[in-house]
């Protein structure tokens, strides 16, 4: 399985509303915070009520609750299995982190679409892909804030920060731009951020004329600040 998770994303038009995370330590509230920053829903479990009242001391508008995460009937009534997309953010014990995914997964009722799970080795890896995990992530490769980002963002590839408010972003080119030349988008005026190249991944063709005309499966690289390349297009 590729540890690149940042290459999966959902399939076209399946937009993820709603968001479950289920441990909250470092990695886990990282997530949360980024889902909230982007305005997603997000409910956060974890067995410790420390680490839920640091989180809600940390994100006072989550919806954060103490739950058994290893007790199928604890995390549906705490409306876990109710959520599109499920970040089991566990790390130890190994067992607790299986038994969520697999409750996640298979659990009496369970609507969840699918299910991101953290590892720690190559065999916890294993053990959670074969209980249905969806995606493994590793946390020493990749921080919870960009998972969180690419959860809310799926067209995002990636992404640069210049300084704290501008960054420079590789997206796939929004359903809503296919076949539409820059000209006619104008993004610089409707969504004021400025097209460093646009094409094929592979083909990318640096400051574009105005005439380009935006394909599926391209990509375009952008540059403005954070807030306005949030509030583009999503998918």
């Amino acid at each position: 399985m590729s540890r690149e998770w940042w290459n999966w994303a959902p399939s076209s038009g399946d937009e993820l509303q709603s968001f479950g995370v289920v441990g909250v330590g470092r990695f886990g509230s990282a997530v949360c915070r980024e889902l909230l920053q982007n305005g997603a829903e997000v409910l956060a479990v974890d067995r410790s009520a420390k680490a839920i009242d640091e989180l809600r001391q940390q994100e006072p508008s989550v919806e954060a609750r103490v739950v058994d995460c290893t007790d199928e009937e604890s995390l549906r009534e705490a409306g876990i299995l109710d959520m599109d997309t499920v970040v089991v953010a566990i790390s130890e014990p190994i067992e607790a982190s299986i038994t969520a995914t697999l409750i996640a997964k298979d659990g009496k009722g369970s609507r969840v679409r699918r299910v991101i799970a953290r590892a720690t080795s190559d065999l916890h890896e294993k053990m959670l892909t074969r209980v249905g995990a969806d995606k493994v992530v590793f946390p020493s490769r990749m921080q919870g804030e960009r998972l969180g980002l690419e959860l809310v963002r799926p067209n995002l590839m990636e992404r640069l920060e210049l300084d704290e408010r501008h960054c420079i972003e590789e997206i796939k080119v929004p359903s809503h731009f296919v076949g539409r030349s820059l000209r006619d988008l104008n993004l610089r005026k409707n969504h004021r951020v400025n097209v460093l190249a646009a094409g094929p991944v592979k083909e990318l063709t640096v400051n574009p004329p105005a005439s380009h005309v935006l394909q599926d499966g391209h990509v375009l690289v952008v540059m403005g600040l954070i807030d306005d390349l949030q509030n583009l297009p999503k998918s």
